[in-house]
């Protein structure tokens, strides 16, 4: 691409800082990507089919993205020496976070039924993010029935 290592080494302390600010960026990326759909849904159900499609939809259309972040997650280390996928965010990821209200509001509203929201939560975004990390899904299902069949069954899962 010609970039010399100059121009990075002005922007950017070492190697470790250059992946901090990526991951930092493919984050950011992907999570504007979906809350802006969950944004224009209206009922909590609306909401969550867009969550699903949305997050599944920006990984089948940035599939070098979710490559970086994942090599990025389970490579790199934070400032602290820490491997990213051993932290123990204080803060909540905001996906996770809006999938959680997005759950609760359902749930407030009756639509929903009785189930805990950290379980379903982490469930719904682990079947998301099962699509780009298993070759053998990928090989087996289409991204379209994958997300469509995952919305149906999300639903049957969470419906009061």
């Amino acid at each position: 691409m010609g970039i010399s290592t100059a121009l990075i080494s002005y922007h950017f302390s070492d190697k470790q800082d250059l992946m901090n600010h990526l991951l930092m960026k493919l984050v950011e990326q992907s999570t504007s990507y979906i809350l802006e759909r969950v944004e224009q849904a209206g009922t909590p159900q609306e909401k969550l089919s867009a969550f699903i499609t949305a997050s599944l939809a920006y990984q089948g259309t940035h599939p070098a993205h979710n490559t970086a972040l994942v090599e990025i997650v389970f490579n790199a280390r934070n400032p602290d020496n820490v491997p990213y996928y051993k932290l123990d965010e204080e803060e909540e990821d905001p996906l996770l976070q809006t999938l959680g209200n997005i759950l609760r509001e359902g749930q407030e509203q009756g639509v929903f039924g009785d189930f805990h929201l950290s379980v379903m939560s982490n469930m719904i975004q682990g079947a998301i993010g099962e699509y780009m990390l298993n070759p053998a899904v990928i090989g087996r299902v289409d991204l379209e029935t994958y997300s469509s069949e995952l919305v149906r069954i999300i639903h049957r899962a969470v419906r009061a």
